[in-house]
C-alpha cells in the first residue's frame, strides 16, 4: 500500500446525497463501505468532516449574526455528520472512536492527540468532530490539522467532483483537470482547494493534498493503493 495512515476530509454537502439539505443515509452507508474496504487492507484511516449540510456559519454571519456564535452553530452540525458515520461504520463492525474539540461527553471523547493516535495504533478508526474549537477557522483547516498532529502520510479530500480544474467544471464546460498541482500554483491561481490557512499548514509540513470523487465507488480504494486518481497538490 503506498499509505500507512490517511486522513479523510469529507464536506458536509457531500452526505446530502440527492437531497437538498440533511443525511442521506444510503451515501453514509456507501463512503462507509469503501472506507471499511481500506480498513481492512491495514491502513490507518482518520476522518474530518464538515457541516454545511446542516448548518453554515459563514451564511449566517452574512445573514447578520455574530460571526463567532455561528461558527459554533457550524461546530456542533459537524458532530451531528461525524455521529451518522460513526454508525454506519460501526454497524459494519469497526470499532470507532469520535473525538470532539468541544467537550460534550455523553457522546464524544475530548480530543486528545496522544489518545487519537493510540485508537489508530491499535485498529479503531478516529473521527474528529467539531473542527478545531475555534471559530474563525474552517474544517478543512481543522482536516490538516488533525492530519498534521497524527503524523498521516496524506490528506484525501473527498469531494462531488473528480479533481482540481481550472475553474469550477459545473460552471463551465470549458475547464480542465490538473493531475498534479504545487501548493505555489494553488496560491498564484488562487484555485478553490481548500481555504488557504489549510493549504498553508500542509505546504508547511510537506504533507500532500489528494482531491478526488468520494462519490465514485472504489475510488478511496485506488487512491490508497497508490493509484492515479484525481488530482494531487504537492
Amino acid at each position: 500500500m503506498k499509505y500507512k495512515r490517511i486522513l479523510l476530509k469529507l464536506s458536509g454537502e457531500s452526505l446530502m446525497g440527492e437531497r437538498q439539505y440533511g443525511i442521506d443515509n444510503n451515501r453514509v452507508q456507501q463512503y462507509a463501505q469503501d472506507i471499511k474496504t481500506v480498513f481492512d487492507a491495514g491502513i490507518e484511516v482518520a476522518i474530518v468532516i464538515g457541516g454545511g449540510n446542516i448548518f453554515r456559519g459563514l451564511s449566517a454571519e452574512k445573514s447578520g449574526m455574530e460571526r463567532a456564535q455561528a461558527d459554533y452553530m457550524g461546530m456542533l452540525a459537524t458532530v451531528i455528520n461525524c455521529m451518522a458515520m460513526q454508525s454506519a461504520l460501526e454497524d459494519l463492525g469497526i470499532e470507532t472512536r469520535l473525538q470532539s474539540a468541544i467537550k460534550m461527553e455523553q457522546i464524544c471523547e475530548p480530543y486528545i492527540r496522544r489518545r487519537a493516535m493510540t485508537h489508530l495504533h491499535t485498529g479503531k478508526i478516529v473521527i474528529f468532530g467539531a473542527g478545531t474549537g475555534n471559530p474563525y477557522f474552517t474544517t478543512d483547516t481543522a482536516a490538516s490539522l488533525r492530519a498534521i498532529e497524527i503524523k498521516a502520510d496524506v490528506v484525501m479530500k473527498g469531494t462531488r467532483v473528480d479533481g482540481i480544474y481550472t475553474a469550477d467544471p459545473e460552471k463551465d464546460p470549458s475547464a480542465t483537470r490538473y493531475d498534479e498541482i504545487s501548493f505555489q500554483e494553488v496560491y498564484d491561481k488562487g484555485l478553490n482547494v481548500m481555504d488557504m490557512t489549510a493549504i498553508t499548514l500542509c505546504k508547511e509540513n510537506k504533507l500532500p493534498i489528494v482531491v478526488f470523487d468520494m462519490n465514485k465507488e472504489g475510488n478511496f480504494m485506488k487512491l490508497a493503493q497508490g493509484e492515479h486518481v484525481g488530482t494531487i497538490v504537492k
